[in-house]
């Protein structure tokens, strides 16, 4: 090749070839895990026959192991406690025609986290989808199983059923948040609260979502010659938007959503672009009144979310009961009114 011919070849071309390159990896390493995951449900599916039908148990499946350790040296991943494993797996996703082909769009190790750490279908859906959009890696996916993220979700989503109705954009986001990846000290201030959330960006971007990236912190607004700053904004590529962060040391106060809506009609005007969507916005504080964030949100217009912060992980039992009773009392609601219609 010539001196023209490679100052003809420009960045934007190789960088085409790498994406071929890296597509072809990625089909190799979907269909190589495709096959793994499917033969450990192969295996599970004997398993459970036999156990049912031939008597195997504990002792034959410790025999099978020795077996395949002892002819088969280059195979790994068959102890007793994993052999029993593909039998469960099978066994929980075995005819539910919706969760079993998402078991192969993730691998061995985060299909068994989420074997061991999500108790329903619903659950298991939730963290399988998860985990197949964002590419989980095993530390992240098991930091979002020990945050219960998926009835943190939930109970926002119910919680704040209104205005996602008035909306939809805010089911992206939550009402509540764990960080306890800051580490933050006694008495912190929020230019300490902003500055570690900068510092760790990775890991509150994983509790915050993998779709979203910093445009910046104290991103300055300049209106009527004053200027006035965001504490962090943030841009959604799945929401197409910006999405502004108000952090408070303290409970929400009403005056707080004021101070917000300004800054979303700023950003409006000001920095949105023809093709993206309206901005939304968060207020992180460290408690809330839900009686006062009712009244605070029944007239704003803009899209916003109160949401409340924990510096600790939360006690997933607590969290698991109170869904089941939001759940029931939403069931209660709708049958109740479906009784009064039919009365009618």
């Amino acid at each position: 090749m010539g001196t023209n011919e490679v100052e003809l070849a420009s960045a934007v071309e190789f960088d085409e070839l790498i994406a071929i390159i890296e597509r072809a990896r990625m089909n190799a390493f979907r269909a190589v895990n495709r096959e793994m995951v499917g033969m450990y449900w192969d295996i599970g599916e004997y398993l459970s026959n036999k156990a049912r039908n031939g008597g195997w148990g504990t002792a034959v499946v410790k025999e099978f192991s020795r077996y395949v350790q002892q002819r088969h040296r280059g195979i790994r991943g068959f102890s007793p406690q994993n052999i029993w494993r593909m039998k469960q797996f099978y066994e929980t996703y075995a005819g539910n025609e919706k969760l079993s082909p998402l078991v192969t769009e993730i691998n061995w190790t985060s299909n068994v986290l989420i074997l061991n750490g999500a108790k329903t279908d619903e659950a298991r859906e939730f963290y399988l989808v998860l985990a197949a959009k964002y590419n989980y890696s095993k530390r992240e996916l098991e930091r979002q199983l020990d945050s219960a993220l998926f009835e943190r979700t939930m109970l926002s989503n119910i919680r704040n059923t209104e205005i996602i109705k008035r909306h939809p954009e805010l089911a992206m986001l939550r009402d509540n948040y764990v960080l306890e990846f800051l580490d933050l000290p006694e008495n912190y201030r929020e230019v300490e609260l902003r500055r570690l959330i900068k510092a760790n960006l990775r890991e509150f971007i994983l509790e915050f979502g993998k779709d979203f990236s910093l445009m910046g912190d104290e991103y300055r607004l300049t209106v009527g010659g004053v200027d006035f700053s965001i504490d962090l904004l943030f841009y959604s590529r799945e929401l197409t938007c910006m999405v502004a962060i108000e952090l408070k040391v303290g409970p929400f106060k009403p005056e707080h959503l004021g101070q917000l809506n300004f800054y979303l009609e700023a950003l409006d005007r000001d920095v949105r672009k023809p093709n993206e969507n309206p901005s939304v916005g968060l207020i992180f504080c460290t408690d809330k009144n839900d009686s006062v964030v009712e009244y605070a949100l029944s007239r704003s217009v803009s899209p916003a979310m109160i949401a409340d912060y924990k510096l600790y992980l939360p006690d997933k039992r607590i969290l698991e009961s109170k869904l089941r009773e939001l759940t029931e009392y939403a069931e209660f609601e709708v049958s109740e009114d479906n009784d009064v219609g039919g009365f009618r």
